[in-house]
């Protein structure tokens, strides 16, 4: 499990959509690598427990090779629910599920 603080930003590629992420600490990234040996899902992404707040879910994370990170999408519900906008700084805690 990791506990970060993170800015949420929207991938530029897909504006239009606002799709909103975070982005895992390098150093984070690295530890969830390490323990996430073997296969991948799609697009290299791991699933994940998440929790910003009061609000847990499960999702996957992406690998952002420009980045050396993991891009974690934070869907328009949490946003919502956490009262989070593009710009924020959020606490965030992952935890690795079906590896």
């Amino acid at each position: 499990m990791v506990v970060f603080d993170a800015e949420l930003w929207i991938w530029d590629a897909r504006r239009d959509d606002s799709w909103t992420f975070v982005s895992l600490p390098a150093e984070a990234s690295e530890e969830i690598q390490d323990l996430a040996r073997g296969p991948r899902r799609g697009f290299g992404s791991l699933r994940v427990r998440v929790t910003i707040g009061a609000t847990t879910w499960t999702t996957s994370i992406f690998p952002d090779t420009a980045q050396g990170s993991y891009a974690l999408p934070i869907k328009r519900a949490v946003r919502t629910a956490e009262a989070l906008q593009v710009g924020d700084i959020a606490t965030v805690t992952v935890e690795l599920v079906d590896f």
